[in-house]
């Protein structure tokens, strides 16, 4: 038995497409794709095909969603071949909807196939995700970050889901900004009887005139009273909630707990695996006929707080939940067994748990029962009402009190009575523009969001953006790029980048952030899902092949030749979103401040500082990308021997945070071919630490010392500027070793080491501190770096930032040797 984290392979360009400056980004829509392992240094293939040696069969318990099914093949592709041949099928399929001991009998005593069709859609899904939105978020960042200098942010990225998310906070904002408050005012009688001053509502509403409004409570005010005209009383009931599914628990974590859709499934996933809650993704609503509700309350019937209620339920019998909609997916998210606040942590996972508790009890729950009476007045020809409301029977809302209503009785009126006006008011007020959209709409306000739309997440599940399990990750992704900011009462609201976006592609291509275009990309992607039966799998061999209603690769050929169309006529059209930038952000020639010489023209470049970090050239009209997240300050004037730039230096954060040269020219043009290089795929370049060149005095021919010892593939490099704190840094990973503390310069030496020919050290040691005393300085530095390992005995040693565990090693000769001491 083993298992995996997340997915094994992800899908890539070939590295011939993998460059920002060298690929057109129109050729990626016709461009090969690559699986890739999803984390390499995991080494999940390599574990797969070790445990699959030797095994007859492969019984796969993946999340049972497309994404899992995907999973499933990758799992298929790395295991059946290299175990063993034995008649039969040997591939079974486990479905199953919570991590407990019936739900798991079950599913083994009814393994059943995987679906490749559900994989394939997934496949198809990422294909199109991949190629569209490469191939306008390289072109837009391109295009815009060399030209202004304040956009604050890394990239500036599309999405066919990420961007009609945005879309969506984007025209409430258009909406907020184009409202023009306009005054009303509004005729309100004051009665009272037995204490109390009844709320009574106008029948015309509101006027949108001064005088009218005046003349109608001049007339009010001259019939002195009020005749009661109509009394009803009717019974309301309040219908119970229906199962739980994802979209009702972000949207519940979101308004009411207080926590980001993102952060609300990582919370939820991690109390299913941890088997305190069933499969948290799930667009089912209604429980399945044949679920079993008592094993669950009977989980919950011994809690300290709601173990009572559970009892009585189970006891007086419950009520099946009505109404939701059963998609076949998943049953609704339920407990599986019972936890208390010390048990789970308390804090956000409590909650969640707490939430889903008392969510599925209600479920069970008898409905609420009200008693509205509404009390109708006259005035002369003006008309009025009065409502109260008194809870009969509480129902679920004893069990979710956030769902309560409270008692509002009115005093008892009679038909026909006469009531005395003590006071006419004329209220005036204004009409209030529409509220910044919510991750979820504000707690105990149905009604409104329902009349206004201000729930994103609502938006999103309407229009067909994203899956449930998508939807916190475009939210998010919509955060990290800076294009919302979510403030209080958990408001999104866009940025003047996000704003300035949205407003470019409405007078290009609406359709590249409305939501229909993605919509219609789903539906087909449905059709690849959907088949008549599913797929026999054996040594890596379809046994019996299932179509789905859509070939999915005639579904991924038709979405992409729509959208390279709209590709090249968003390019040609570009102007249009840039004089909106241009309004909205300054250009590269006024931002920035002056840092180092441009190797060119030998006049000095500017230091954009603002994401994402880039240097300048005002005379040249060039950018040059830096790598991102630290500081960057100039190195000491010093050039580089190959094009003449001035060197910069890159300042990681933390106690241990990295420092290295680099040349913005060798980093942006590596001039060697397949140099190896750092950072993300669009600010990736060659510091000076990976530079393959054999003199360079900054390059690893000059600098390092030995091999990285953790990753294998990277140098370990004298830092040319942690003094006092001298160490060696790895080229590629975060390992990291430190000197002897009482060092007063150290330097790579021209000599290497015999035995294992790593670059030895010179070290000049503070005054009266050196450790050599009439022997050699070979065993002097032997000696020095065991005393500095001793002084930090029950610490960590050598290691990877600062979370690598384990203390010093006592291997010391074979770790001196390596890094030639």
């Amino acid at each position: 038995m083993t298992s995996v984290i997340g997915h094994v392979l992800s899908i890539d360009f070939p590295p011939a497409y993998q460059s920002w400056e060298n690929t057109d980004p129109a050729t990626l829509f016709d461009a090969p794709t690559v699986k890739n392992e999803a984390n390499p240094k995991a080494h999940v293939c390599r574990h797969l095909q070790g445990e699959a040696k030797g095994c007859d069969y492969l019984v796969l318990w993946l999340d049972c969603d497309r994404e899992g099914e995907n999973i499933c093949f990758e799992v298929i592709d790395n295991t059946v071949r290299w175990m063993s041949r034995v008649a039969g099928q040997q591939v079974f399929r486990a479905r199953f909807s919570a991590i407990s001991a019936p739900e798991i009998k079950g599913a083994m005593a009814a393994l059943g196939e995987p679906n490749r069709n559900e994989s394939l859609a997934v496949d198809a899904r990422q294909e199109l995700d991949l190629k569209v939105g490469v191939a306008f978020t390289r072109f837009q960042t391109r295009f815009f970050q060399g030209k202004y200098g304040n956009l604050d942010a890394s990239v500036i990225s599309y999405g066919p889901c990420q961007t009609p998310t945005l879309n969506f906070c984007v025209e409430r904002h258009q909406a907020l900004v184009a409202f023009q408050p306009e005054p009303f005012w509004v005729v309100r009688p004051v009665v009272a009887k037995a204490g109390q001053r009844p709320a009574l509502e106008w029948g015309r509403g509101r006027v949108f005139d001064a005088e009218v409004g005046a003349v109608f409570q001049r007339l009010v005010h001259e019939a002195r009273q009020l005749r009661v005209t109509e009394v009803s009383e009717k019974e309301e009931r309040r219908q119970r909630p229906p199962g739980l599914n994802t979209v009702e628990l972000l949207k519940t974590a979101s308004s009411s707990l207080g926590m980001g859709p993102a952060h609300a499934m990582q919370m939820a996933e991690r109390l299913y695996t941890q088997g305190y809650l069933s499969y948290p993704r799930t667009e089912s609503s209604a429980y399945p006929p044949n679920f079993d509700f008592h094993p669950i309350l009977a989980a919950q019937r011994s809690h300290p707080i709601w173990g009572e209620y559970a009892a009585s339920l189970l006891s007086a019998g419950f009520v099946t939940p009505k109404g939701g909609v059963n998609v076949g997916d998943h049953p609704p998210i339920t407990p599986v067994r019972g936890a208390t606040e010390m048990e789970l942590g308390g804090g956000d996972a409590w909650r969640l748990y707490e939430f889903v508790a008392r969510h599925f009890l209600g479920s069970l729950s008898s409905d609420c029962v009200l008693r509205k009476v509404r009390v109708a007045f006259a005035a002369g020809a003006e008309s009025f009402a009065a409502m109260g409301t008194t809870v009969i029977k509480p129902g679920f809302t004893a069990i979710m009190p956030w769902k309560g209503v409270s008692s509002e009785p009115l005093p008892a009126f009679q038909q026909g009575e006469v009531v005395p006006i003590q006071e006419v008011e004329l209220h005036q007020g204004k009409t209030s523009a529409p509220d910044y959209l919510t991750e979820a709409g504000k707690a105990g306000d149905a009604v409104r969001m329902l009349e206004t739309g201000c729930d994103l997440i609502g938006l999103m599940e309407k229009h067909g953006i994203g899956t449930d399990a998508s939807i916190p990750v475009h939210i998010n992704n919509i955060c990290e790029r800076n294009y919302v900011q979510i403030q209080s009462g958990r408001r999104v609201v866009p940025t003047e980048l996000g704003i300035t976006l949205v407003r470019g592609y409405q007078p290009i291509d609406p359709e590249l952030c409305r939501p229909n275009v993605r919509a219609y990309v789903e539906q087909q992607i449905d059709l690849i899902a959907k088949a008549s039966r599913s797929v026999k799998v054996a040594w890596g061999v379809v046994l019996g092949s299932s179509k789905g209603q859509a070939d999915k690769d005639a579904v991924v050929q038709h979405c992409l030749a729509q959208f390279s169309r709209k590709f090249d006529f968003f390019v040609k059209w570009i102007a249009r979103m840039d004089s909106l930038f241009e309004a909205s952000f300054s250009p590269l020639a006024s931002s920035g401040k002056v840092l180092s010489r441009c190797g060119k023209c030998r006049r000095y470049m500017k230091l954009i500082a603002s994401r994402p970090s880039r240097l300048y050239c005002p005379t040249c009209e060039e950018v040059y990308n830096m790598p991102q997240g630290g500081a960057i300050k100039l190195y000491k004037e010093l050039d580089c021997p190959l094009d003449g730039f001035q060197l910069v230096l890159l300042s990681l954060g933390g106690a241990d945070g990295k420092t290295y040269p680099l040349c913005p020219f060798c980093y942006n043009h590596p001039p060697f071919e397949n140099a190896p290089k750092l950072g993300g795929a669009a600010a990736a370049g060659m510091p000076c630490t990976l530079c393959p060149h054999p003199t360079c005095r900054h390059a690893p021919a000059r600098t390092g010392v030995a091999s990285c010892p953790a990753c294998e593939t990277g140098t370990l490099v004298l830092d040319p500027v942690s003094a006092p704190s001298w160490r060696l840094d790895c080229s590629k990973c975060n390992f990291l070793v430190y000197l002897p503390k009482n060092l007063h310069a150290a330097k790579v030496a021209a000599d290497s080491c015999e035995e294992c020919g790593s670059s030895l050290l010179e070290l000049d040691w503070k005054k009266g501190q050196s450790p050599v005393a009439g022997g050699e300085a070979w065993e002097g530095i032997r000696q020095a770096w065991r005393h500095a390992e001793r002084e930090r005995e029950g610490q960590a040693g050598p290691r990877q930032g600062a979370g690598q565990e384990g203390g010093p090693t006592d291997e010391f000769p074979g770790l001196l040797t390596e890094l030639g001491l």
